[in-house]
């Protein structure tokens, strides 16, 4: 049994990832946010010191995107100090890190997927401070620290667009829903699901990108959850982006590759269709 220390565990993924390990039979330790700062590096030290972790899974993030335009500072104390020190932590006590990141590090200007390795450019603060933790993670663990990348996610646990769109079904004749960003919904038990493979694996450290294959636009999840629920998907009525404007720019386009997955031996992720499908009696309320 290995002892495991999830950061954001009362999170979408973290509250995933933690029930998932218990019932695997893991030892997991959950730290709030009362017990670990990780804008502290003294305690994020003493703490990883004292729970001597196999793996620390870095969940807790800044993911108010909009509001980071405005705090960027605070931002960057989570998305980037956070990491380092935790970084700093799981080196001395020879831990694992794997470190939750977004595919806001890219500019959104490609139009095929993004392989792990290719150049970033991120659009809007939030996306700078979770490139910045990044780089302290590679940076500082080489041969033990991982990067995940992910998008769109949704959990049963708290709020997310999937059940937004599930409650405006319910409340509106009509739903009016971004047609022109394309990215990839992301169920948080599939994450969970490869986020444990990855960390018991031989797989090397570096980047990987962990969302759910093919791809759609908002609108087009919107009308999916829709047809899910039985109702016509036609009530949603897509808008380009300057239809809802927002003090962050969002990437048009961020579509992720997947080829290191195979690369390790390990199983690719699933489509998202597939996903939401299975995870949709614990989402529909």
């Amino acid at each position: 049994m290995s002892t495991w220390m999830v950061t954001g565990s009362t999170g979408q993924l973290g509250a995933e990832l933690v029930a998932l390990l218990e019932a695997e039979g893991e030892r997991v330790v959950p730290p709030g946010r009362r017990v670990l700062d990780l804008s502290d590096e003294g305690s994020v030290r003493d703490l990883v010191a004292r729970v001597k972790p196999s793996v620390v899974v870095n969940c807790a993030a800044w993911t108010a995107v909009d509001d980071a335009e405005a705090q960027e500072e605070r931002a960057h104390q989570v998305n980037a100090a956070g990491p380092r020190a935790l970084a700093l932590a799981c080196r001395e006590a020879g831990a694992r890190l794997v470190h939750l990141s977004t595919d806001y590090v890219f500019s959104g200007t490609a139009t095929t997927p993004y392989p792990e390795d290719a150049p970033t450019a991120p659009l809007n603060a939030y996306g700078r401070t979770k490139l910045s933790g990044e780089r302290a993670v590679l940076d500082l663990l080489p041969d033990s620290g991982y990067i995940v990348r992910t998008a769109w996610l949704y959990g049963r646990s708290g709020a997310n667009f999937v059940k937004t769109m599930a409650r405006l079904a319910a409340e509106r004749e009509t739903v009016q829903v971004v047609d022109d960003q394309h990215g990839q919904p992301t169920s948080a038990a599939d994450l969970a699901r490869h986020l444990l493979l990855l960390a018991r694996s031989q797989a090397p450290p570096g980047i990987y990108h962990g969302t759910n294959a093919g791809q759609a636009t908002w609108h087009g999840l919107a009308r999916e959850v829709f047809t899910l629920l039985g109702a016509d998907p036609d009530r949603v009525i897509p808008v380009a982006t300057s239809a809802f404007p927002r003090p962050a720019p969002r990437p048009a386009y961020g579509v992720l590759g997947h080829a290191r997955w195979a690369a390790a031996g390990l199983p690719a992720p699933r489509d998202w269709r597939t996903a939401l499908h299975a995870a949709w009696p614990d989402l529909k309320g």
